[in-house]
């Protein structure tokens, strides 16, 4: 209803993890260039944590349609907290595999059989298990099962752990270290900087449609900073609502006051402002770890290569 009065074609704060919103600030591009660059070397299992509503979602989606359009054939697991039986029920599903027993060995032979098939015509197969703090150490270790289905040279399944923090708590747990081990490549998101925030928001509302004319005042994304601790979903959340309230007084620009009142409204104060002064003095902290898998050797060694596959701007 506001999209009008301030100059838009579509909404720029969805809810939805809509990747044609996703904004590469460094954090999301590292995280991109290094999940692809693992995936089209078969390196096994790779990991993507963050806080909640840092944009891990988002960036799964992303990295599924770069899978489409590279022919992989890809598994997404949404509902971690599954038994085991389920979650190959779930797998081999959106893998297209046919099974009618339920017994493990026959499901094995089944899922080998056709990850070989695959492997023969050159493609990949891939995994991707968001909210994997659910998962079960059953589970967990059943996935490293998994990945000793391979060939002499690479491994024939590649497996995708998206989760917030506690997974990595979860991983450091004794009887899963053989599995924490196998992780070849480790990506964190971070909340935003102040810096960030605003060219994140000003990004969003360009894609929406927005001539350049600001829509929010310099104090008025400071205070999203401040309020929003830096998190996209926070983010999103309070300037949508300062776009509605704001078009209900025919404000434009979005004034520091109307952003205020909304994150009142909501319940983000000060506590999320400490977090995210805190989060921008730690900036020097690594946005992203790799392991010895890095793109960057990918990009120095093979920079044709990367620019078809790892560089995030063209998944």
């Amino acid at each position: 209803m506001y999209k009008a009065f301030y100059g838009l074609r579509i909404e720029p704060f969805g809810v939805s993890p809509d990747p044609d919103f996703l904004v590469m600030t460094p954090a999301v591009r590292e995280a991109l260039a290094s999940l692809s660059y693992a995936l089209y070397n078969r390196r096994g299992i790779v990991s993507l944590t963050g806080e909640v509503g840092t944009g891990k979602t988002t960036i799964i989606a992303k990295l599924m349609r770069w899978l489409q359009r590279m022919n992989y054939a890809s598994a997404l697991i949404f509902n971690a907290r599954l038994s085991v039986p389920d979650f190959f029920d779930v797998m081999m599903a959106d893998f297209g595999i046919e099974c009618e027993s339920r017994e493990k060995g026959q499901r094995l032979l089944k899922l080998n059989e056709w990850l070989l098939q695959h492997a023969r015509l050159g493609q990949t197969a891939v995994v991707i298990v968001d909210e994997a703090q659910g998962l079960s150490s059953e589970l967990l270790e059943e996935l490293r099962l998994l990945t000793n289905l391979e060939t002499n040279t690479h491994k024939l399944l590649q497996i995708v752990l998206c989760g917030q923090p506690e997974l990595e708590a979860k991983l450091r747990e004794p009887e899963l270290r053989q599995l924490r081990q196998r992780i070849m490549v480790r990506c964190t998101t971070q909340p935003l900087s102040a810096e960030q925030t605003q060219e994140y928001v000003n990004e969003r509302l360009r894609r929406a449609g927005a001539d350049g004319t600001p829509i929010f005042t310099p104090d008025a994304l400071q205070a999203v900073w401040r309020y929003s601790g830096g998190i996209p979903r926070n983010i999103n959340l309070l300037c949508e609502h300062s776009l509605i309230n704001a078009f209900a007084d025919q404000q434009r620009p979005v004034a520091e006051q109307t952003v205020h009142l909304v994150a009142q409204e909501f319940g983000l104060d000060e506590a999320t402002a400490i977090a995210a002064r805190a989060a921008d003095e730690n900036r020097a902290t690594p946005l992203t770890r790799v392991g010895p898998a890095s793109a960057k050797i990918f990009a120095a060694d093979n920079p044709a290569g990367l620019a078809a596959v790892g560089d995030p701007r063209k998944i």
